[in-house]
This record gives C-alpha cells, structure tokens and sequence, in this order.
C-alpha cells in the first residue's frame, strides 16, 4: 500500500481507504445500501488493515447512526487504535425527527461531536467533515464551532464534502484571516464518468494544498461492468439510481473500460479505480464492499499499472465537457419538480 499526506496535516493516510456505508442495518435509502453486522464488517476492516488501509470513512448519518455503532466495535474488538486504523466522520445531514436534529449550526454540531465519539469508542475524531453546505448557517459560524472542537482535543483535523471551489475559497479565506483550524480536505464524487472537479475543485485544491478524498468511484457499482446495454441495472444501482449516471456518455467509457480490462486481465473496477489512482491530484480513493471478496477485489486495483496510452484512451472517452455535474444536475432537477 501507498501512503500520501493530507492536505497540510502531516498525517499520512492509505491511497485506498475503507467506506463504512455498507455498515449497520437502516430503513429508507439505507436498506439499500447498508446491511452489514459487526461480525461481517469485522472481517472487512481486519482484511483492510492487513493490506495497509489506514483510514476508515463513516458519517452520523449512514443508518441513522448503526454505522458508526458498527466501526466502534469492530475497532475495539480488533485492538485497533489510532496507529493503526484513522477515523473520519461526518456533521451535517439529519440524524432524527426534532427540528436541530440537521444543519451545520452549533447546537447539531457539539452534539452531533459528542454522540459519535460515544458510538465510535474514541476520545477524538482524526477528521471531521462537513457532510454538504448549508445555505441556513453562516459559514463563519461552523468553522468556528470546528475550530473550538480542534482546542477542545475533541477533533484532529477538519474536512468539507461536496464543497464547490467557491465555497473552498470561502473556507478557506475565513480561516486563514480569523487564524482558525484549516480545512484539510474536500471529499469529492469523482470517477471516470463524473470529471467535472477537474474545472475548478482540483486547481484550487492544489494550489491550497487540500486533500480530495474520492467518494463513490465506481459511480455507485455502475463501472463494475454490472450493468446491461439495454439499460438492465444489477446489483446496488437496480435498487438505487445514485450517484446519476448519464448513460448516453458512459456507453462508451465502459466499452474502453472492458477493452483496457481484458488487456491487463484486470475486471472494469479494477481499471477504474487505477485510473484514479494515477491521478497524482487525488489523496485517497474510498472503496466499499459488501463481501470480502468485493473488498479484495478493489484493493487488488493498486497492483494494475495502466500505461500511458491506456490512460489516454480513457482520458479521450471520458473527456468532460460541461462544469456542472451531471449527478448535481439530476438531484438539482428532482428537487425543482419537487418543490
């Protein structure tokens, strides 16, 4: 396993991190996604471990909080501490009925801090995230509850999701003028059929020195190959259509993906993920899995080299053409309709 550092932090984190969103059991978009026992996760999280994975991605969210139940106790039931196994969580979507159960606000926020250190077992969080803005709360505001938590040892470092390059700036002007706790990394949906951080997030993460933490990059199982021509979904994507995909553009790109695949003797993950990986932009690539062979699988991915001229082919097919991404624009269209 290869390590990079994120952001500014100093801390060294595995190219290949471990997405607990499969663990816990849940109810609505949850049961679609999640599933997995202690002792199922348990077997994961020790095969991650022994193959250098060294971060372990979760949220308060992820089944309304079972996910992170789940990595608390695979961790204290593994022996693994902070040397072995970093935690990032999340703040931000809603976590029960009442009416600050949600949002970045101070009140959430502190109680959202307390309620995951008690599920996860830990006396602090390596990183935490902002899940998404919130249009609601003054961004000033949230940094700050974070920077309080960083004094308080509660935190070690802080981390946005789905941030735009405005809003990194934004983060990013707040904390250097008011000499608060800077924001590390940016967590990002980003694979070979969704390039559009390239226009802006990627410059300006590079030129602050952010981390991207890369979320859902096989576009939610799609460039597996599990997925018919005649537009036939399987596995997790039969259930639920997310991250959107733009199937007329990403025809194609799973067309190259298999040849690539066939001459590596790789499978169309595989190729996926090591496209991504030799993205030099890119801190860390997190994978999920439901099986350990799933999971094996996609951490086989760092030992396919593609050259040069692979990469180009799938730079070619993949070529963003449009600032705006089309998952964003789908979720931006529904909610619209919605009202």
């Amino acid at each position: 396993m290869e390590y990079n550092t994120l952001g500014r932090t100093g801390l060294r984190v595995s190219r290949l991190s471990l997405g607990a969103m499969t663990f816990g059991a849940g109810s609505g978009i949850w049961g679609n996604i999640a599933g997995l026992n202690s002792d199922q996760a348990a077997r994961l999280v020790a095969m991650a471990v022994e193959r250098g994975v060294n971060l372990i991605d979760t949220a308060d969210a992820y089944s309304q909080g079972r996910s992170e139940e789940v990595v608390g106790h695979v961790l204290k039931a593994l022996g693994l501490d902070e040397d072995r196994m970093l935690v990032a969580t999340k703040v931000r979507l809603r976590t029960g009925t009442g009416q600050n159960e949600v949002g970045l606000g101070r009140s959430h926020i502190m109680r959202s801090v307390e309620t995951s250190l008690k599920r996860l077992g830990r006396d602090h969080i390596d990183l935490f995230q902002l899940h998404d803005r919130d249009a609601l709360v003054p961004l000033d505001e949230t940094l700050r509850v974070l920077d309080d938590l960083v004094t308080q040892g509660k935190v070690r470092h802080i981390g946005v999701c789905n941030f735009s390059a405005a809003d990194l700036e934004r983060a990013i002007g707040i904390t250097s003028r008011t000499d608060r706790a800077h924001v590390v990394s940016n967590q990002v949906h980003y694979s070979l059929t969704s390039r559009d951080i390239e226009h802006e997030i990627m410059p300006v993460a590079a030129s602050n020195k952010i981390g991207l933490l890369v979320w859902s990059p096989l576009a939610g199982g799609y460039l597996s190959g599990k997925y018919s021509q005649n537009g036939e979904a399987a596995g997790r994507r039969a259930k639920l259509d997310f991250p959107p995909v733009d199937l007329v553009r990403a025809e194609p790109i799973l067309a190259v993906l298999r040849e690539v695949a066939d001459e590596l003797a790789a499978t169309p993950a595989q190729v996926s993920l090591g496209w991504l990986l030799a993205r030099e932009q890119i801190t860390s690539v997190i994978v999920g899995a439901r099986t350990r062979e799933q999971l094996a699988a996609n951490l086989d991915a760092q030992n396919f080299a593609l050259t040069a001229e692979q990469c180009a082919r799938l730079d070619k097919v993949s070529e963003p053409s449009v600032p705006f991404p089309y998952w964003m624009q789908r979720l931006h269209d529904r909610d619209r309709i919605c009202g």
